[in-house]
Order: structure tokens, then C-alpha cells, then sequence
């Protein structure tokens, strides 16, 4: 029988545990995969990740990671080709981020960072899966990346063998984590609804509450890293929940015409003083494979 999948917190397994090797991890599902990166698939999503050193780009920033997906290597690890969304571990991870599953995190001995082990592989805690796109890595091949943010130790453990949770009625403990965050102007965003009335670009529903209208702004090329977008109305747009989340996920996207491409058809409503940066545009086409 093959081991399940196990998503969270493994138990007898804190953070900051030192595996000798990546056999070692294997016995309690911690990571199934001894030769693989991503333990997971396209079905249940990925419990756990290695970072070894296998791929050029990745980007350690302790509580935030810029993850390279799985793929496009060759036996002595020289990147030959474009990564893909369909491999099991790309698409396990798109998986989790949909879902919200938290992701285990491992740091191998060989991976260049100052929170690495000097031996070994150390357990860094559970991750969320908070963005992913595509874009061209160091070797010139398209490479698929993920944004992966710490979320604390985490207590919870769902096992996939079919579908077999373990509930918990443990009162819950509550425990500090430092995230990294980047402040958004709250001032464009209510400057951009308002131009809008509140109607989302994309479909024109406007979102009636108790107190007002809702409408949520979102950023065409995301802030922070590894994007580094900026804050102003030249990059953001005035969309509803759906729309919103649709975007960020590249569900669809809009080419230099303000037309819709991918799982939506149609034209954006851009109002004559709001100025759209193309550039911003074209990044997000790019990012998602447009």
C-alpha cells in the first residue's frame, strides 16, 4: 500500500527537526518522495516541499520563499526545457494554493541559505501556498514559481487515503508568528472604487452591504516580492470578489485592447480618467501564460 498523503503537522515531528536524510522522512509521510522536490499530486494538492539546491532560481527569504516548481531538468540536473503546469507537482501546488492546504517546508543541507542546516534537513514549519505564475529563469527556460508565506507551527492533520480525516477537539492554542507584509494605500483604493462607483470592471456588479457598497482593488502586478509592483491607480483595477480572485490566480487576463482572454470573454469597462498602465498588463499575461 502506497503511504497516504498527510497535509499539516506530523506528529512527533516539531519545527526546526533535523532529518539525517530524506529517508529518514519517508516512514511517517512526512515527505514520500525520496528523488522528487514536491511531495504531491494534481488530485489531493502538496503536503511538503525540499529546498536543495536543485533550481537556480529559487529566492530564500526565511518566512517568505519564492519557490521554482518541479521539471524541466535533465538526469544531471541541467535545465533543458520550459517547466510545465500539468506536472504532479506544479499542479499539486496549484492545488493547495486553491485550497488553502498548508504546505511543509524542508531545507536540505545543500541549499544556499542562511537558514539552512550545515547537515542534513531541517523541518521550517508549515507554509502557505500565497501566489503562483510563470515567468523566464536564469537558464532562459520558463520556469513556474510560487510565492510560499510561513503560517506558524499549525496543529491540525488531514490524511488523504480516500478521503480520512483526523478531527481534533483540542482547545486551541494560540501562538505568535512574524509575517512579512507589504502596507497598502488604503487612500487608491477607495479612490479607484469610488471612480467606479463601486462596479467591478469586469462584469459591472456593484456589491450592496449593510453599510454601503463593496468592491475590492486589485493590483495588476502584484507588490512585494519577487514582483516589486507598485501602488498607484496605473495598477490597480476595480473588480468584485470573484473577479478578484480570478485575476490573481490568471483564470483570465486582459491584452493592450482592454479585452478579456482566457476563461472570460468580453471587454473591461476602463473609465476615461483611469490610466492603465499596458506594461503592468503585459506582466500579468506573462505571468500566467497568456
Amino acid at each position: 500500500m502506497p503511504r497516504p498523503i498527510i497535509f499539516g503537522q506530523i506528529e512527533n515531528v516539531e519545527e526546526g527537526h533535523l532529518f539525517a536524510n530524506r529517508k529518514d522522512m519517508m516512514p511517517s509521510s512526512f515527505h514520500r518522495n525520496w528523488g522528487q522536490g514536491i511531495d504531491g499530486n494534481a488530485l489531493s494538492g502538496a503536503a511538503a516541499v525540499v529546498l536543495s539546491a536543485g533550481y537556480e532560481d529559487d529566492e530564500d527569504h526565511g518566512k517568505l520563499i519564492v519557490y521554482t516548481g518541479a521539471g524541466g531538468r535533465d538526469d544531471s540536473g541541467k535545465h533543458i526545457a520550459d517547466q510545465s503546469w500539468d506536472n504532479p507537482g506544479n499542479a499539486g501546488l496549484l492545488v493547495s494554493m486553491d485550497q488553502g492546504l498548508p504546505v511543509r517546508v524542508i531545507r536540505g543541507h545543500q541549499h544556499k541559505s542562511q537558514f539552512s542546516p550545515t547537515t542534513g534537513y531541517s523541518y521550517a514549519g508549515l507554509y502557505s501556498v500565497e501566489r503562483a505564475w510563470e515567468e523566464t529563469g536564469k537558464s532562459g527556460f520558463r520556469v513556474c514559481r510560487f510565492r510560499l508565506v510561513y503560517s506558524g507551527h499549525g496543529e491540525e492533520t488531514e490524511q488523504l487515503d480516500g478521503v480520512n480525516l483526523k478531527p481534533s477537539k483540542k482547545t486551541s492554542e494560540r501562538r505568535e508568528a512574524t509575517t512579512l507584509r507589504i502596507v497598502r494605500d488604503t487612500k487608491i483604493a477607495r479612490d479607484i472604487k469610488a471612480l467606479y462607483s463601486y462596479e467591478c470592471q469586469v462584469c459591472g456588479i456593484t456589491i450592496k452591504t449593510k453599510k454601503g457598497l463593496y468592491a475590492e482593488g486589485a493590483h495588476i502586478k502584484p507588490l512585494g516580492r519577487p514582483h516589486n509592483g507598485y501602488d498607484s491607480t496605473d495598477n490597480m483595477l476595480c473588480l468584485c470578489p470573484n473577479h478578484h480572485v480570478m485575476f490573481d490566480k490568471g483564470s483570465f487576463a486582459i491584452d493592450e485592447r482592454f479585452n478579456l482572454i482566457g476563461e472570460l470573454s468580453g471587454v473591461v469597462n476602463v473609465h476615461a480618467k483611469h490610466d492603465i498602465d499596458l506594461d503592468n498588463l503585459e506582466y500579468h499575461r506573462k505571468s500566467h501564460g497568456f
